[in-house]
């Protein structure tokens, strides 16, 4: 029978292996195998949708499905289990870390990654269609091992003012260019443009596509499309910008913190196991490379040496007085 004490050492090492938190091969292994089947199983989706595959290799699919299935379904119950040692009972104890995963980002991923199988065998007559767009939501199981996606997140909400703005002025340039072509070509064009709300799609059509389908009749509406598609580009111009200014922000920010991390570890000249560990953790989390880290260590280690270059020569530098051309020695006595 396993003791109290043994259970939370099992629990530890499937929590520290499915979050990566320890770097062995195991949690190497279970970081492919799981990445592995979200690849496969995305790609399943993909040529189910095939009507000539589904046909001929549909009982292929399904028992992939149900494999899948079970094992996504083992990930999630060993996740809402093992997060019971992540909280000590000072701190909240094991349901805190449990919720704190059930009602997480990739706790609600993992949750309805395999909500349609189960769904199907409760309600057999619902739409395929919409349990596939389920089951497409899987493939968000792969940003636990990428930062790329919370990266982008991170560099939207660090620069939301600029994309407040800008969605501000698009709101303003909709009203106003849907109001103008609905009077320049309404009474023309009734069946396209009959309303304002009506032309307000055909705005968005044409901002998003370039073209909205609809070519204007009057010289006013056509200098009026003009505009709307040089405000396209200009607000995708205006948007790619900010994104690529904040992402690249981000990266910067995280190899400052890296940094940091590194001259705090070196302070004592010497990287302990304990913060090699640390350090490696938080590489892993940035999404930074080997290379990247030994450049940021070996510019560290340089600035350090040099700095204790410079107080050794400090240190043996000769006192002079406020004469640059005079040198007295340091014992009195010796003077004349």
């Amino acid at each position: 029978m396993l003791t109290a004490k043994s259970n939370k050492s099992i629990q530890r090492v499937i929590y520290e292996t499915l979050e990566g938190s320890v770097h062995n091969k195991a949690s190497r292994i279970c970081e492919i195998f799981i990445a592995a089947v979200v690849v496969l199983n995305v790609l399943a989706i993909i040529l189910e949708s095939v009507h000539s595959l589904h046909v001929e290799y549909e009982e292929f699919f399904h028992i992939f499905d149900l494999v899948s299935v079970i094992i996504f379904s083992a990930e999630y119950v060993l996740r809402v289990w093992s997060y019971g040692v992540k909280y000590a009972k000072d701190e909240g104890g094991a349901w805190k870390g449990r919720k704190e995963y059930i009602f997480s980002f990739y706790g609600f991923i993992d949750f309805f990654g395999t909500m349609p199988f189960y769904a199907q065998l409760l309600f057999p007559g619902l739409d395929l269609r919409v349990l596939r767009i389920f089951r497409l939501m899987r493939i968000f199981k792969l940003s636990r091992y990428n930062s790329a996606l919370q990266d982008l997140f991170d560099a939207i909400k660090a620069e939301k003012d600029s994309f407040t703005s800008a969605l501000f002025l698009l709101l303003i340039s909709c009203l106003l260019c849907s109001s103008l072509i609905y009077i320049a070509e309404g009474h023309l064009q009734p069946e396209v443009f009959p309303s304002i709300p009506a032309t307000m799609k055909w705005f968005v059509l044409t901002i998003i596509s370039g073209w909205g389908n609809v070519d204007p009749v009057t010289i006013f509406g056509t200098i009026l499309v003009v505009l709307t598609q040089v405000l396209a580009i200009a607000l995708a111009a205006i948007l790619t910008g900010v994104v690529a200014t904040a992402y690249t922000t981000q990266v910067q920010r995280r190899e400052t913190v890296y940094e940091t991390q590194i001259r705090e570890a070196l302070a004592d000249g010497i990287i302990t196991a304990d913060e090699q560990e640390k350090l490696e953790q938080l590489r892993i989390q940035f999404g930074m490379s080997v290379e990247q880290v030994e450049a940021i260590k070996k510019q560290v280690e340089e600035e350090r040496a040099e700095g204790q270059g410079q107080t050794h020569e400090q240190v043996h530098q000769p006192a002079t007085s406020t004469d640059s051309n005079q040198w007295y020695p340091t014992n009195p006595a010796s003077k004349i």
